[in-house]
């Protein structure tokens, strides 16, 4: 691989070579085209860096590898060395694909690409998992995060493994049968070790974000950032083999010029799709409650493959445990429920009192529900909650079973948040590794985020918001040294969610939705019914339920039939399929 930086302003740039970590020699670059230079050929495992106009050295803005820290200089890598073992896959497109997320991290006691072996990805496709979304990946400061700070986009963090350790598990992955999603994030870059400035017009005053500097996708130089996150993206899925990427918080991409970001990026990986012969997905994550983010770009959406639907999570939510705050304020209740699963947002055009104005548009009825992710659990509805609990550490277990159910039986693609197959109740916190200042101002931050929220009223008693800071607060969200279930409860929830995905099979197709449109309706207090190819009956009451009879397919807690109906105890959950 050949040198070649995008710096439009430099009047002279100049690479630092360690190829055998001694000191560095300097060699000048060749300004060629386009604002891009050129230098020597870079051979694979040797350091590098780049001078700016005498400023400097800084990291590689494209560098795959940063294995001395964000700060510290690249590493030379040729992905076309990875000998793949996948020539067999087929692709998976992301349209109704049971997802997973996970966080790298905290998924293993070993926190690496590599410690999720074979026999993890095999168990999950045995659950019937489809897609592995790897939370963000890119290089960010300190050992342990999110991911949502990086600001080396091209590189995989070292401390997960580096290049070779993605390339490796997705070969894994496609073997056991299922995609991998990246989880990118290209609205903005974290504060800490990030040099793109140094080199060019990569972010603009002209827009504002809430972590800082607005990518610039409009203004004057706009060429380079925009190529930057297109090249990123195609890499991701023609080097790493890379089934589907979720685009961080879109909304956030603020873009003015006549074709917007997201649609370019829709038309070029549906070309690399072409060109590859396996599908490619895009996901969106959206606040705008707009249906144009998945409608074709030749009729002027964005062409995103799905968006994730928050609308339908705090709907079911807020009805499961009765939480009505912050932005769940205008949901709760059974109609808004089914709303939310009639037409994806609640907020159509309605008054959203959260947000203090009207929000968002319907989606028409013909665009197929399968492009909208929907989940009663993720990263953040956890991780940013004070105490990062899971709803399996608060719900009842029928309620857990409901929650289940009605995602991945309703119309649309749903999604897991790793641990949810079987009811896990380890928390997941919000934490990070930065230096100082950095370290403290996260930290008071963190604490200054929560207080007044209400958080007390809701966990009965005084908060102590965990340090993300503190090493004890990464350590205490791991998962354990498996993915198992260890209690009573977690092993039943386990076992539904088994007969949950053997039903899921008469609701995959389109079609099947077709003669039983999806609704939800309480027939009493506390007493849900989801209608659609699967019925799915829920009595989260203290009392038993009476209901239509039918053909019982699973059940969760105590179901009888008498006199035609079902009798449905508390705290339990019935599968009927639906009369033909």
């Amino acid at each position: 691989m050949r040198a070649r930086v995008w710096a439009p302003d430099a009047t002279s740039l100049s690479i630092q070579l360690r190829p055998d970590s001694s000191d560095a020699a300097v060699a000048p670059m060749t300004r060629i085209s386009d604002g891009w230079w050129e230098g020597p050929v870079l051979v694979p495992g040797s350091d590098y860096a780049y001078e700016v106009d005498g400023r400097g050295p800084f990291p590689d803005p494209r560098s795959a590898w940063q294995p001395h820290g964000v700060h510290g200089f690249s590493r030379a890598f040729d992905p076309s060395r990875h000998l793949w073992h996948d020539q067999s896959w087929g692709g998976i497109d992301a349209l109704g694909a049971v997802t997973y997320e996970l966080h790298v991290g905290t998924f293993t006691p070993g926190g690496t690409l590599d410690a999720i072996d074979a026999r993890h990805l095999s168990d999950l496709a045995r659950r019937g998992i489809q897609m592995i979304e790897l939370m963000p990946l890119a290089a960010f400061p300190g050992e342990r995060g999110w991911g949502y700070d990086g600001v080396a986009l091209y590189a995989v963090h070292d401390p997960y493994g580096g290049p070779e350790a993605l390339q490796r598990f997705v070969d894994r992955a496609h073997a056991a049968g299922l995609g991998v999603c990246l989880d990118v994030v290209y609205n903005h870059l974290g504060p800490d070790g990030n040099y793109l400035a140094q080199y060019g017009p990569y972010f603009t005053d002209a827009h504002e974000t809430p972590w800082g500097w607005a990518v610039n996708l409009d203004q004057p130089g706009s060429e380079g950032m925009r190529g930057f996150l297109i090249d990123n993206a195609v890499r991701w899925m023609r080097d790493f083999h890379v089934d589907c990427l979720r685009l961080d918080a879109v909304h956030a991409l603020q873009d003015d010029s006549p074709r917007h970001l997201l649609a370019e990026l829709s038309d070029t990986v549906a070309a690399l799709s072409a060109t590859l012969g396996r599908p490619l997905s895009l996901v969106a994550e959206s606040d705008l409650n707009q249906a144009a983010m998945v409608m074709p770009t030749a009729e002027g959406g964005m062409g995103m493959t799905a968006q994730w639907a928050d609308d339908v999570h705090h709907a079911l939510h807020a009805y499961l445990t009765e939480e009505i705050h912050g932005y769940y304020g205008d949901f709760g209740s059974a109609a808004t429920l089914d709303k939310a699963f009639r037409g994806v947002f609640v907020h159509d055009g309605t008054y959203s009192t959260f947000r203090g104005k009207p929000w968002g548009a319907p989606v028409p009825p013909e665009v197929d529900r399968r492009r909208f992710v929907v989940f009663a659990s993720n990263h953040d509805q956890v991780g940013n909650r004070a105490l990062g609990d899971r709803p399996a550490s608060r719900l009842t277990p029928g309620a857990q079973a409901a929650s289940l159910a009605l995602i991945l039986l309703g119309p649309f693609t749903p999604m897991l948040f790793m641990g949810e197959e079987y009811g896990e109740t380890r928390p997941f916190m919000f934490f990070t590794d930065h230096a100082e200042p950095l370290g403290s101002a996260v930290s008071d931050g963190r604490r200054n985020e929560f207080a007044g929220h209400g958080w007390e009223e809701l966990y009965g008693g005084d908060v102590s918001v965990p340090d993300p800071q503190d090493r004890q607060t990464f350590l205490r969200s791991k998962l354990g040294s498996g993915l198992a279930a260890t209690t009573e409860t977690q092993r039943r929830i386990e076992a539904w969610v088994a007969e949950v995905m053997t039903a899921r099979d008469l609701t995959r197709d389109p079609a099947a939705w077709e003669p039983f449109p999806v609704s939800v309706s309480e027939s009493a207090p506390r007493v849900l019914t989801m209608r659609g190819p699967v019925i799915v009956h829920a009595n989260l009451s203290a009392h038993e339920a009476m209901l239509p009879a039918g053909a019982v397919i699973a059940t969760f807690g105590r179901c009888t039939s008498a006199d035609d109906c079902l009798k449905l105890g508390p705290d339990s959950v019935a599968l009927v399929a639906a009369p033909h």
